[in-house]
């Protein structure tokens, strides 16, 4: 974790971030966040915020505009390699390994964005919807099916941020 010019990340003590991220300035990050190897979120000159129980898995990249916030909500899964530019992910989405949501879009509640898929600038997925494809575009609902899965792994995200710190051992 790097202060920058002033800009200190403001970590939650039961979250989880791997020696191997970096978290640069302006970031806060909340309660039993796991926050995974490779991970880049930068606060340099914009702010990045992260509620509680999120996971931004491995290699992601979250970095926001001079002066302007990429917001994430509580519960949220961002899947490994996914990017988050300058957007606003809210509670409960699911962001699909290596998808990408650029500035000013935002993701509704309980959406889910699929793997690979780009949501444009400015875009805007409803709640409870499934979007993907290049650009991002919504096909269904989100099914009480899908919640119950997602809501499996998001619990099993929380954990890991929990069991971590005293069981991840260094071993060479």
């Amino acid at each position: 974790m790097y202060e920058f010019e002033g800009r200190i990340p403001k970590i939650a003590e039961t979250a989880y971030v791997d020696e191997d991220a970096k978290i640069v300035g302006d970031v806060t990050i909340g309660a039993q966040c796991y926050i995974g190897p490779g991970a880049r979120i930068r606060g340099d000159y914009g702010t990045i915020a992260i509620g509680n129980q999120t996971s931004v898995q491995e290699n992601c990249v979250l970095h926001a505009r001079i002066n302007e916030k990429c917001e994430v909500g509580s519960f949220v899964q961002i899947g490994h390699g996914a990017i988050l530019h300058n957007c606003t992910v809210k509670d409960y989405a699911v962001i699909g390994v290596g998808a990408i949501v650029t500035d000013y879009a935002t993701i509704g509640t309980w959406s889910i964005i699929g793997e690979g898929a780009v949501v444009a600038t400015s875009q805007t997925i409803p709640d409870g919807k499934v979007a993907v494809g290049v650009p991002a575009k919504v096909i269904r609902d989100v099914l009480e099916s899908d919640r119950k899965l997602w809501s499996k792994y998001k619990d099993t995200y929380a954990d890991l941020a929990l069991r971590y710190p005293k069981g991840l051992k260094k071993i060479r």
